[in-house]
């Protein structure tokens, strides 16, 4: 089976951005300390040391994230449930279906947008 190069370009694409985010330092602990150093004009005033790959992740992090949440908004948009219709026992708690995927909902793709959300 011939492989798509549109999938081949993305899976890519994903895979680099995460090579480049796990290569690069978490700053969640240094944001509680620099959240205190703010200035009266709203900023803060740093000084630090950057590794070539926090430069590179940080060069197209926020693009990059907008770009996921685009992605998970409409994944969420395609992946919702809707009545499978027939005959049920509990007629408050109907048999539901994704209207993409037609799995029974809960559909995978919800549950894996859900998992990756959670972490």
């Amino acid at each position: 089976m011939k492989t798509d190069p549109r999938e081949v370009r993305l899976r890519e694409r994903l895979e680099a951005i995460r090579a480049r985010s796990e290569k690069s330092n978490s700053w969640r602990s240094s944001t509680q300390y620099l959240s205190r150093l703010i200035n009266r004009t709203g900023f803060v005033p740093i000084r630090t040391r950057l590794s070539r790959e926090d430069l590179n992740f940080l060069a197209g992090a926020r693009d990059e994230v907008i770009a996921f949440a685009e992605l998970g908004l409409r994944l969420l948009e395609l992946h919702q449930p809707q009545d499978a219709g027939g005959i049920t026992s509990d007629p408050d708690s109907p048999i539901r279906r994704c209207r993409a995927c037609m799995w029974r909902w809960p559909c995978p793709t919800f549950r894996a947008i859900d998992d990756a959300i959670d972490r």
